[in-house]
């Protein structure tokens, strides 16, 4: 791994910036429920059938059904393309009103599980000092799994191909048509707009990869900081101290360019305090439970601070000077190798491969062949003296290698094959 490795710190210790002193988050009255004890009541609030990240609308409902009634309220909100139903949840009554989606993009499972778990917590514990603040100082809307046509398919986009992200402006989904819709009819003082990101992306010119990456979207091109906005940065800001001691200095901003089609920019626009949480990657957490915890801590804190008015304290300067996403690191970086096309000369060459599944580190494909001396990448094979020998899935229909195709080689220390080391098959070696 190009990375370090990350470890939670302990939760005594306050945020370190890099210069070494502790972070100052403003004039911050301590937290009623700390992020310690909210890692504490995870553990009980945790539910258990989405240990797999991969699941589809009828298994998350499934296990999350028996924790909705009494102080969970849940109705249909309305259907996807494909018909299935949409639910929106609440809970509280209180006069500050939230709205959190989730799963607008059905690969992006994070938060739907952490939400999962808020959803619990709020049901198994109504009388918990900290759901009765935030009972009764705020209302709060959830709509889980926005995209269940995506989520089907474990894929971005919905059933008829669009990214209901960018659907804010056009309103062509009905995925989309129903968060407008909701959003009218609350007109939420907040929102959440969480997702997914990618598993490559680093901290800025660091080489630390990105755990959480926090927004306060723009609402226009200029980027102007009204109000609202300035409280979503407050909001962040909170974010960072809350989740910081299970990721460290793992947290990134993400780009503010306004963009007009997307749901979160106009979201502030249309009135609320937006804030993007962006789960990224995490040190043998293929499955995302350790983000999952994260999110959970996170959100409940700001929920918590929402609702009595503590998110004011925050100074939103902390949130700005975050780094924002940096470059993207490829996955994987093949080196010291010779390719052997059948038919055509050897070729010492390198070769960078981006998984589909990145987190598995599975079905890898070939995104670049050449010199790929000065190259990062998150892991190296290092092939030297071997020779890698595509198999027939890999070559194009006249026999010849190129990128796109599937990482599908033997790896031998002949030309021919004949005296075969392993075969890698698009992830780990099988040797």
């Amino acid at each position: 791994m190009t990375h370090p490795t990350r470890r939670a710190l302990p939760f005594a210790a306050l945020m370190v910036v890099a210069c070494g002193g502790a972070m100052s988050y403003g004039p911050v009255t301590p937290a009623p429920t700390t992020p310690a004890e909210l890692v504490e009541v995870y553990d009980a609030a945790r539910v258990p059938g989405l240990e797999d990240r991969r699941f589809d609308h009828e298994t998350y409902w499934r296990v999350v059904e028996p924790y909705l009634g009494g102080s969970v309220r849940s109705r249909a909100a309305g259907e996807s393309a494909e018909g299935r139903e949409i639910r929106h949840l609440t809970f509280g009554s209180g006069p500050t009103t939230v709205l959190l989606w989730s799963q607008m993009h059905g690969n992006e499972s994070t938060a739907s599980m952490s939400l999962a778990d808020i959803v619990r917590f709020f049901h198994d514990s109504p009388d918990h000092p900290l759901a009765r603040r935030i009972a009764e100082g705020s209302t709060v809307h959830m709509i889980p799994m926005l995209n269940p046509d995506g989520a089907e398919r474990f894929r971005r986009r919905n059933a008829q191909g669009i990214d209901v992200n960018r659907d804010a402006r056009r309103l062509q989904t009905p995925e989309g048509r129903l968060l407008k819709a909701v959003n009218d009819e609350l007109q939420p003082n907040f929102g959440f707009n969480l997702h997914d990101q990618s598993a490559a992306v680093r901290v800025g010119n660091s080489s630390r990869g990105v755990a959480i990456a926090l927004l306060a979207p723009a609402f226009n091109e200029a980027r102007d900081v009204d109000d609202k906005r300035r409280r979503a940065m407050q909001v962040a800001t909170l974010l960072i101290e809350a989740m910081e001691p299970l990721v460290q200095d793992h947290i990134a901003k993400y780009d503010d360019t306004f963009n007009p089609r997307a749901f979160g920019d106009l979201m502030g626009a249309w009135g609320a305090s937006t804030v993007l949480i962006e789960s990224g990657a995490w040190e043998d957490d293929p499955q995302k439970q350790h983000l999952r915890k994260a999110n959970f801590v996170g959100i409940l804190t700001a929920l918590d601070a929402i609702a009595t008015g503590r998110y004011a304290q925050y100074d939103p300067s902390i949130y700005e000077r975050l780094a924002y996403n940096g470059r993207r690191v490829p996955d994987l970086l093949i080196a010291g190798g010779t390719i052997a096309v059948p038919g055509l000369p050897p070729l010492a060459a390198d070769m960078l491969v981006e998984y589909e599944l990145p987190l598995m580190k599975r079905d890898g494909i070939i995104s670049d062949i050449g010199d790929m001396g000065e190259s990062e990448a998150q892991d190296t094979l290092n092939v030297e003296g071997l020779y890698l020998i595509p198999m027939t899935s890999v070559l194009d229909a006249g026999g010849g290698l190129d990128v796109g195709g599937p990482a599908h080689f033997i790896v031998a220390e002949d030309a021919e094959g004949r005296r075969v080391r392993f075969l890698f098959e698009g992830g780990p070696a099988r040797r």
